[in-house]
């Protein structure tokens, strides 16, 4: 643990660095408002920081900047989100008054919007399709052999899927086999769906009958291996190129970034292991040792259900972003559960 004075050098050092990217000496931190030191005094604590691992030396002739270990201290001493400003907050309330609609529409722009709050790349992953409740199905006929399946979800999802048939199925058969799986489906989990086509009570149409046979088929586009997918979205990409200063790193992360698995395991990793933020190595993924992860999960009725954050360099403000990702997580969660 560091004594108060340090503490205070070493957050004002932290500070700095974040607003300028450039080494700080301690002349410029013996100028701050809460260092009420001397520069003597301010440069000796600096070399025992350094010391301790809290602060490293580019160049010996430059000031110190803030290395892995300086950051985690320095995210601690924040204690959790803040407040997020007045006209942030009221962004965040405009957007979610307007958000209607398609639940994949909605996720997309919330990324977007997250990333505008905090300048960073923002993530957002979606919540399993297969725990929400079915509200409606039809089944549409657009060829002998061709359907068109629609499912409204409860979480906001309306879901589409075109499926090819072994044989040709008129229009009546289509809508009646529509009929009997909105009435198997509707209000109940979609991930219920197979067992109850399997478990059609006695009396049921046999398996080769035309409706039986649509049924089947639908049930099996609808619970295919495709849906343990997570729907990923990402929004800022472009302001990578702003927060980073080599082309190299950018192109990293931006690869990284196209790969839904990693990124969903990314976020999940960081929350299992009970953080909010994750720093350099702490992401566990060498390629983002100059990043840090803000992250948070979001509640849809009562239940953890999807996750956001925000990715960006170490030197991030990691108070606006603590903030951003907390309150649009809040919001997204409330306005999911409201269906």
């Amino acid at each position: 643990m560091l004594d108060e004075r340090k503490a205070t050098i070493l957050r004002a050092v932290v500070t700095e660095y974040i607003e300028t990217a450039q080494p700080v000496g301690s002349g410029h931190v013996a100028t701050s408002p809460e260092v009420n030191v001397s520069p003597a005094t301010v440069r000796n604590d600096m070399a025992a920081l350094e010391a301790e691992g809290y602060l490293a030396q580019p160049h010996t002739s430059a000031g110190r900047v803030p290395t892995e270990k300086g950051y985690r201290f320095f995210v601690d001493q924040l204690g959790g989100p803040g407040r997020l400003g007045a006209s942030e907050t009221q962004q965040v309330r405009s957007f979610f008054a307007r958000a209607h609609g398609e639940l994949e529409q909605m996720l997309a722009d919330t990324s977007r919007l997250l990333s505008h709050l905090t300048h960073y790349a923002a993530v957002v992953v979606g919540p399993p399709h297969e725990v929400a409740t079915v509200r409606s199905v039809q089944l549409v006929s657009l060829a002998p052999r061709i359907v068109l399946a629609v499912l409204v979800l409860s979480n906001g999802a309306i879901e589409k899927h075109t499926l090819e048939l072994e044989a040709d199925a008129d229009e009546l058969v289509v809508n009646a086999a529509g009929v009997r799986l909105g009435a198997l489906l509707v209000g109940g989990p979609l991930s219920d769906a197979a067992a109850l086509v399997l478990d059609e009570p006695p009396g049921a149409p046999p398996e080769g009958d035309p409706v039986t046979r649509v049924l089947r088929a639908t049930v099996e586009a609808l619970t295919g291996e495709h849906r343990h997918d997570d729907q990923v979205f990402i929004g800022g990409t472009s302001q990578m190129a702003a927060a980073f200063d080599a082309v190299g790193t950018v192109s990293e992360i931006l690869r990284i970034l196209e790969q839904q698995l990693v990124v969903v395991s990314l976020l999940e990793d960081v929350l299992e292991r009970g953080l909010s933020v994750a720093i350099g190595t702490e992401t566990g993924n060498q390629a983002l040792t100059d990043c840090s992860i803000v992250v948070a999960p979001y509640v849809v009725d009562g239940e953890a259900t999807g996750t956001i954050g925000v990715l960006g360099p170490t030197r991030m403000h990691y108070d606006q972003a603590l903030s951003a990702v907390a309150v649009v997580a809040n919001r997204l969660g409330r306005r999911l559960s409201e269906g």
